[in-house]
């Protein structure tokens, strides 16, 4: 664990999944989701929104996660929500743990924060990366903004230390959201914006 947090402090590289994440290509968009550990919600969101780009079609989306934390280093999602996420055809089981980097906020135009304090966390982050105002505001928000079913439902609740039902809870939240914003890059792409 000690070893974990001495990386994550250095800026390590390690496990930061260049093949997946990538530097992206001209004109694709990076969507990164955060969460505290990446080991449950995020990655859950992860894989959701890749499933549902997938089956809509929706190319040039580059989509990974990380957390706020280095806690978790390259684990595995928890398996609840593995579990949780196989149950209804999303498999989490090759994602592992990573913090959000430094270039990370070059890498991915939008970060979509699980809960209000991760976007807190992003937007100090932001600042410090010295981009004008206006870009981060476009870059951070939160990923319940793009819901439809739970429009007023704004953060996505931690399972971790709850019950099996709060990894189904993150699921239906996280699905919904997901749907929207499948739509919305659906609309973006054929030039009708939002």
């Amino acid at each position: 664990m000690l070893g974990r947090i001495k990386q994550w402090l250095q800026g390590s590289p390690a496990n930061d999944e260049p093949s997946k994440a990538g530097t992206g290509s001209p004109g694709e968009l990076g969507i990164l989701m955060v969460c505290s550990g990446n080991i449950c919600r995020s990655p859950t969101a992860e894989a959701v929104l890749r499933a549902k780009l997938q089956r809509a079609g929706v190319v040039g989306v580059r989509v990974g996660s990380a957390g706020t934390h280095g806690f978790h280093l390259s684990e595995a999602p928890d398996p609840r929500a593995q579990a949780a996420a196989r149950r209804r055809g999303y498999d989490l089981s090759s994602l592992r743990a990573r913090p959000v980097r430094d270039h990370d906020f070059e890498r991915f135009q939008w970060l979509l924060a699980m809960d209000k304090s991760h976007l807190a966390w992003l937007q100090q982050r932001l600042a410090l990366q010295q981009m004008p105002q206006a870009q981060q505001a476009k870059q951070a928000h939160l990923l319940m903004d793009h819901a439809r079913l739970y429009s007023g439902t704004s953060e996505v609740p931690d399972p971790y230390y709850g019950s099996p039902e709060g990894f189904e809870r993150v699921l239906d939240l996280v699905e919904d959201a997901c749907d929207g914003l499948v739509e919305l890059l659906q609309r973006q792409r054929s030039g009708s914006g939002r």
